[in-house]
């Protein structure tokens, strides 16, 4: 009865509840990630609701595709605030969702071709461009934090990404024709297309300067990308910019 009142269930019970097994949650309580809140005399378990509500990130951020380590790692790191975590969640598995339905579109589209009887190379091809284009950008994850992923995820709507690919395209390619040209980096001309560099980074980071340094570190680290990635630019634009920034501060 004591259980009870102190809304404390046994490991069995609190199984039942949360649709997990009791070998998950013994497993959990042995590597660290979900200790019972109270063990009784004779060594059962015990778990509380603050428990229940620790073990509904586990389970959701195991979906969206973390590892128990890295959970364990991410949920030690910070307090418990439920709502910013069912927040951050949201916004990670509403990213989740718009990279799905794009995958499932070229699948339709895939399919609509094949039954056709026309072509399907190009549907085919978009289903892999698809699918390839999120396995690609796993390995930068690491360089950013859960906030900081959820917070990209939120704002990078399928309408953004493609309207900055596009916009990247563009400026890259007028980079490029700049640098063939021999512009000079302290000339207007020069000076506009690094303005429209520092902008496209500016709507990417939203302006927080975490997002920034973390996005620093990605480009930092080059000699760790995987061999398959494609670089977005060129040397030779990087290093245009490069002089244009720092002519405009030799300016400023």
């Amino acid at each position: 009865m004591e259980r009870r009142q102190e809304g404390l269930l046994q490991a069995r019970e609190f199984a039942e509840l949360a649709g997990v097994t009791v070998r998950a949650l013994h497993h959990y309580d042995r590597i660290g990630i979900l200790r019972p809140t109270h063990y009784t005399e004779a060594g059962y378990r015990l778990y509380g609701e603050r428990d229940f509500a620790r073990l509904q990130q586990i389970v959701t951020l195991k979906f969206i595709g973390l590892s128990l380590k890295q959970i364990r790692a991410l949920l030690d790191a910070r307090e418990l605030d439920l709502a910013e975590t069912l927040r951050m969640q949201r916004d990670v598995l509403g990213a989740r969702r718009r990279q799905l339905d794009a995958a499932l579109r070229a699948v339709e589209e895939a399919e609509r071709a094949v039954s056709e009887g026309g072509p399907a190379w190009g549907a085919l091809r978009k289903v892999i461009e698809v699918i390839n284009m999120e396995q690609n950008m796993d390995w930068i994850k690491k360089y950013y934090t859960e906030e900081q992923l959820a917070d990209l995820a939120r704002r990078g709507t399928p309408e953004v990404l493609e309207q900055g690919q596009r916009d990247w395209a563009a400026l890259l390619k007028e980079v490029e024709e700049a640098e063939r040209d021999g512009v000079e980096p302290s000339s207007e001309r020069a000076q506009r297309l690094a303005a429209r560099w520092r902008e496209l980074i500016e709507r990417f980071t939203g302006g927080d300067p975490g997002i920034a340094e973390s996005l620093r570190k990605v480009y930092a680290d080059q000699s760790n990308w995987p061999a398959d990635f494609k670089r977005p630019y060129t040397d030779d634009a990087a290093s245009f910019i490069s002089r244009a920034n720092a002519a405009r501060k030799q300016e400023s």
